[in-house]
């Protein structure tokens, strides 16, 4: 008798705590997207998240936001459908330093708390060094 009141037990818990409707799951490790180190002449500063809607219902993703104006998201207002993936693109204007910026993006995601997910961007951006070509020139061995 005890082992059919906890097998019910389990069952309804399982039942309760399994949740129906959209889930989104984030392809990259931590939801962080590492730019590593980079010049402004070399890189776009266009990365792109990929999710998955692993739920059973349509994934609505209602807002991406930025937490500064240097780093503007973008993204798609169609649902995503149960299985399906989407993307959310995120432009750095590259500028000189350390990147550590913050994307939320709200959806109706049940596997979240609120439907939000914080998204990160990290890496440096540095000045390629210009060379002087007068100064070469008087460095040259001839000239010694």
């Amino acid at each position: 008798m005890k082992k059919m009141i906890l097998i019910s037990t389990l069952l309804f818990n399982a039942m309760v705590f399994a949740q129906d409707g959209p889930k989104i799951e984030f392809k990259d490790k931590d939801n962080t997207i590492d730019y590593g180190k980079v010049t402004k002449e070399e890189d776009s500063g266009l990365r792109v998240f990929e999710f998955t809607n692993t739920g059973n219902q349509p994934l609505l993703i209602k807002d991406v936001k930025s937490s500064c104006g240097c780093t503007v998201p973008s993204f798609s207002k169609e649902p995503i459908m149960p299985g399906k993936t989407g993307k959310i693109e995120v432009k750095y204007n590259m500028n000189p330093g350390p990147i550590r910026k913050t994307i939320t993006v709200e959806s109706n995601a049940v596997n979240v708390d609120e439907g939000r997910v914080a998204l990160k961007i990290k890496g440096e951006v540095y000045v390629k060094p210009v060379e002087n070509l007068l100064e070469k020139k008087t460095k040259s061995p001839m000239m010694q």
